[in-house]
């Protein structure tokens, strides 16, 4: 998988074998790692930020996407995702 844009819609599997088309919300690059911010397109579109689920997904070196397993890793993405928007705002 190439670099993941903001806006880009691709499906993914979730843990009950279902497909699901997720946006990416952003990118965030965490001590040389690359995370994508995602929302489920179905949730986008109904609209209503306080309704919108996001999930963080790592990007590895070789562009496969994987779903992050531990709190800490999620909490530091989290964290650094929030900065990143409120510098943006």
């Amino acid at each position: 998988m190439e670099k993941l844009e903001v806006g880009e819609i691709f499906t993914i599997t979730d843990e009950n074998e279902q497909e699901q088309e997720v946006e990416v919300l952003g990118t965030v690059n965490i001590e040389g790692t690359e995370y994508a911010a995602v929302g489920f397109v179905e949730d986008l579109q109904q609209g209503g930020e306080e309704d919108i689920d996001v999930f963080f997904l790592k990007i590895d070196h070789e562009g496969d996407l994987a779903f992050i397993e531990s709190d800490e890793e999620f909490e530091k993405v989290s964290n650094a995702f929030d900065e990143m928007m409120d510098e943006e705002e």
